[in-house]
């Protein structure tokens, strides 16, 4: 009896793997679409923080920036290659003392826009941008170039845990 109920195991056993697998790869494939769903919504609301920074650096100038830096010691900003801001309260001082009084308005527009989900609180921004900035003095001046950014989703909101600017240069 016992050498029938061994033989019936072996006999079910490649129908158990199988049902197994199956079962596995099911909910492996369910737990992929709910990932993907979520990175859709990731990228829905990464992509408003790009709209939103532009709106609002148009209707509040400059200043506007300092409600898209994470307002954390660890925030940090590179311009052509180097370390700009430090830190949030740099940024915050920069844009206070000098950035609000030399620039009226700045109108900036983003194109080919490519969002990375890292994870759910974490995304990486990459960005073509277009900038016409209004000096103080009256002057509109274009620049052009490639924006690259970290994204952290805090209790605020989406924020830049970290962001760097690259321009090109003008035409020959």
């Amino acid at each position: 009896m016992k050498k029938y109920i061994i033989s019936g195991i072996k006999c079910l056993m490649p129908f158990l793997l199988a049902a197994c697998l199956c079962t596995s790869c099911k909910n492996q494939h369910q737990d992929l679409n709910d990932v993907d769903i979520d990175s859709a919504v990731v990228k829905d609301s990464v992509t408003a923080l790009t709209v939103n920074i532009a709106h609002d650096l148009s209707t509040k100038g400059p200043v506007a920036w300092l409600n898209y830096f994470q307002d954390n010691p660890n925030f940090f900003m590179a311009n052509e290659g180097q370390l700009a801001l430090h830190n949030y309260q740099s940024a915050k001082a920069f844009i206070q003392d000098t950035l609000v009084k030399s620039i009226k308005k700045i109108n900036l527009q983003w194109s080919h826009t490519r969002i990375d989900v890292l994870s759910q609180n974490i995304a990486a921004i990459g960005s073509d941008f277009h900038e016409d900035i209004t000096f103080a003095w009256g002057q509109t001046t274009p620049f052009d170039g490639y924006f690259t950014g970290v994204a952290i989703k805090t209790p605020k909101g989406w924020k830049l845990r970290n962001a760097h600017w690259s321009i090109k240069p003008p035409p020959k």
